[in-house]
């Protein structure tokens, strides 16, 4: 995730404008951690050994990636919601699959702590229909939600009208749900594409078999109307839950949460597990472990910045 108060930027979306205002604020962004490291005493003088993971995406790729990590946390997107990490699988620019970020977290983690070897973080965005001058082309245009059906408007741009989805919750919600059927269909192709590769660890197809992260920050688009957002995110909880997964999670901070969904808890969010950033040591994540979770869940993650940077389970 990329430089800013937080952490990394993990964004690179640009920002919402005319038709709705957009909040401006860098983000943190999960990059890759620290190898796992020792505190307490060190080696040899009666401490503990506090096994630490690492989370990596688009940054990191054609990189060497650690060897030791206790676990690893993969961004399966390429800085935008609607991308793809060109190396979170086997792709033209990086056909092998021991250049995917997904085989190194499922096969080279070592483990050691109860974070599970391989987890999954996705970027989150609610742009609306139309973002400076552009229609955002897979903002949804039909859907039954809990928030109604989504539904269809015009826009005229440039002198050309032009038939989208409405600004709507309803929308909304559909766009996250889209999203994270998306996300959990990279998952699978990219692991089949792995298999296919006949590796000597292989690579488990289906969203079950992953805990998911929501990476929620201000550098991503977001409209002002934070019951959009809201809706958004609910729709990207209950996609993943369609496509099977078992646990989601937020990461995110306590300010940016409440810029973005104005420190909603409300319905599926109530409760999510927390992923937070923000330490500049494993002491200050440890520490960071009894904050107050934004969503009202567990504090189940912590992320240190430094270079590379690292996350410790709580």
């Amino acid at each position: 995730m990329a430089a800013s108060t937080v952490g990394r930027t993990l964004g690179r979306i640009v920002l919402q404008a005319a038709v709705v205002a957009a909040v401006a604020v860098a983000g943190a962004l999960p990059a890759y951690a620290a190898p796992p490291a020792v505190h307490g005493g060190g080696h040899g003088g009666g401490g503990t050994v506090a096994p630490t993971g690492n989370d990596v995406s688009y940054p990191q790729c054609g990189g060497s990636l650690p060897s030791n990590a206790a676990f690893g946390i993969v961004g399966v997107n390429d800085g935008l919601a609607s991308t793809l990490n060109p190396c979170f699988g086997p792709s033209s620019a990086y056909p092998s699959y021991t250049q995917s970020e997904l085989y190194w977290a499922v096969a080279s983690t070592i483990g050691g702590t109860p974070q599970p070897g391989a987890s999954l973080y996705v970027n989150t965005a609610d742009p609306g229909n139309v973002v400076n001058g552009t229609i955002i082309g897979d903002w949804p245009t039909s859907g039954n939600t809990p928030d109604g059906s989504c539904a269809t408007t015009t826009v005229t741009l440039s002198g050309v009208t032009s038939t989208v989805g409405e600004n709507s919750t309803a929308c909304a919600w559909q766009y996250g749900y889209d999203m994270a059927t998306r996300d959990a269909g990279w998952l699978t192709d990219a692991a089949t594409a792995i298999n296919a590769q006949q590796p000597g660890v292989p690579v488990p197809t289906t969203a079950s078999a992953y805990p998911w992260w929501l990476d929620v920050e201000t550098g991503n688009s977001w409209l002002a109307d934070t019951t959009m957002n809201v809706a958004d995110l609910q729709g990207m909880v209950a996609g993943f839950a369609a496509a099977g997964a078992v646990s989601v999670g937020v990461y995110s901070t306590s300010s940016q949460w409440g810029t973005i969904t104005g420190g909603s808890t409300a319905g599926s969010l109530r409760g999510l597990p927390s992923w937070i950033p923000g330490a500049r040591n494993l002491s200050g994540a440890e520490r960071n472990c009894s904050d107050a979770s934004f969503t009202g869940g567990t504090v189940t993650l912590t992320q240190w910045f430094a270079n590379p940077d690292g996350d410790y389970h709580c």
